[in-house]
């Protein structure tokens, strides 16, 4: 079942973030929401776990209407959505393993030895595990990075929700962390949902993308439509040109 976000309204004060918003996210796929700063990219995914609420509207996941739900409630949806923000969050005195083992000796009941034998195992899947007995503080913002996508896959989620995650990485790191995104998708058919602004990484491993301008959607498609496209505000956007009709 996908993701649908209908007529999704949100403001903070007299400030309208988000205007009437309606799409769609399809199971497997990559999915990339952009825009400009402030246009309510991030604003858009912690609807969906209840991170916030909307205004008006209305948010389905598996069939689902999760907007209106408890809080208790939601802690089922937050199983099916791991979210990766964007800084890795990991606890400095824990090891990557220990940092990826948590999940699973709070929520499935695992013991220590039988959660760590899990984290490497997860930490195989972002080629991280021959750092699994290293520090958060050994390790640069890539790897660190690629270690909390590991610690977001123990609870096995159906939807993985990244708030920018190439951001402050340098151009190797950044394509590296394309790569497992991609892969989760693809091999394991988890559906990834990619708040983002790097351009590369629109035009690498998106399957559709959605543009947010000004509280609503501006336009949604492929990559190559995106690539093609004769609506002015988009070319900007994607041509990364400081000129044009674009109100930022």
């Amino acid at each position: 079942m996908p993701i649908v976000f209908e007529n999704i309204h949100k403001a903070f004060g007299d400030k309208v973030i988000l205007d009437g918003v309606d799409f769609t996210i399809e199971d497997g796929e990559c999915f990339f929401i952009v825009g400009a700063s402030g246009a309510g990219k991030s604003v858009m995914i912690k609807h969906l776990i209840g991170l916030l609420r909307p205004d008006q509207g209305e948010i389905y996941l598996d069939g689902e209407e999760v907007s209106r739900l408890s809080e208790h409630a939601l802690y089922p949806v937050r199983k099916k959505c791991a979210m990766v923000f964007q800084n890795a969050t990991l606890f400095d005195s824990m090891t990557c393993a220990e940092n990826v083992a948590l999940p699973l000796r709070k929520h499935t009941g695992r013991s220590q030895r039988e959660s760590l034998v899990a984290a490497r195992e997860r930490l195989a899947q972002v080629h991280m595990e021959d750092f699994a007995d290293s520090y958060p503080a050994e390790l640069g913002d890539g790897m660190k990075k690629r270690v909390a996508i590991a610690r977001a896959l123990t609870l096995d989620p159906r939807y993985v929700l990244f708030d920018e995650p190439t951001t402050s990485l340098d151009p190797v790191s950044a394509r590296r962390t394309d790569a497992v995104i991609r892969t989760l998708a693809d091999e394991l058919g988890v559906t990834c949902v990619v708040v983002s602004h790097d351009l590369v990484s629109i035009f690498s491993i998106a399957d559709r993308i959605a543009m947010l301008y000004k509280g609503h959607l501006r336009m949604l498609g492929t990559p190559t439509e995106f690539q093609n496209t004769s609506d002015p505000i988009v070319r900007q956007f994607m041509r990364g040109e400081a000129e044009g009709p674009m109100e930022v």
